[in-house]
């Protein structure tokens, strides 16, 4: 299947590891011309070394995406490297685990800049530039947290639940645009932070982190940690010419952890 990517320009958030960088790889692979983010260089570094075989193009992004100036120099260099963005990706770290409790407002404070107020600024960033051409994308990578929240993470629960209603009201304005925005809803998988989450799990516990482990996986159908290549194909798709009918959605990537309906 050509899902008309070849050339298209596409800023990924986070991509230094993780979800974000399965997502940059595999568009790649279907040949866009990506623009990779994080805070550290070396680790930018290492990554695009992973994504680039003798093929492809891919720039770095250094910026930190919980304040609004790493933000406009993310943006500002994919601008200078690629002459345009076509497809945001916006991905950024988990904040603390947690009850309620256990933060306070200053923490609060740091996870909406980090969650929410970063989502909102870079789409309004990228959105005229988007209305002009009359095409773009943009996925968020948020959370299974949004549809059934999940215990211990309070910050994440409600910050994410934010950006799934601002992305959901900014699809409808601008579908007439030719622009699709989606929401994409990692489960349990496999990566650095589900290892930091089940740490923190087990020291509340008293258990051990492979005891988080195998009740996460006793709980999905699947029976299984997902894959970050898993949501990073769904991702592309979403981002994909073949997608465009498809907006304002939360689509989840769980092996079926979430109970409801819709």
């Amino acid at each position: 299947m050509d899902l008309g990517l070849k050339e298209r320009r596409a800023l990924v958030c986070g991509a230094s590891s993780g979800l974000g960088h399965a997502i940059a790889t595999e568009l790649l692979r279907e040949g866009a011309r990506i623009t990779i983010c994080s805070r550290s260089r070396e680790r930018l570094e290492s990554a695009r070394d992973a994504m680039v075989d003798g093929d492809g193009e891919v720039h770095l992004a250094v910026g930190d995406l919980s304040d609004s100036a790493g933000r406009r120099a993310v943006v500002d260099a994919a601008h200078e490297a690629m002459g345009g963005i076509d497809i945001l990706v916006t991905n950024t770290g988990g904040p603390p685990s947690g009850p309620f409790e256990a933060h306070d407002l200053d923490t609060w404070r740091a996870a909406y800049e980090g969650l929410l107020e970063s989502v909102v600024e870079l789409t309004g960033m990228v959105l005229p530039e988007m209305k002009e051409r009359g095409w773009g994308r943009i996925v968020n990578v948020t959370s299974i947290s949004v549809k059934q929240p999940v215990e211990g993470l309070i910050l994440s629960n409600t910050l994410r639940a934010g950006v799934t209603g601002f992305a959901r009201t900014v699809a409808n304005a601008v579908a007439a645009d030719g622009i699709t925005i989606n929401n994409v809803l990692p489960g349990y998988t496999r990566t650095e932070r589900l290892v930091d989450l089940a740490e923190a799990g087990a020291e509340r516990s008293g258990g051990s982190p492979d005891d988080v482990f195998a009740r996460w996986e006793d709980e999905i159908p699947a029976g299984r940690l997902g894959e970050p290549e898993e949501l990073a194909a769904l991702a592309t798709f979403l981002c994909s010419t073949r997608a465009g009918y498809i907006t304002g959605q939360s689509v989840a990537v769980d092996g079926g952890w979430i109970r409801s309906l819709v």
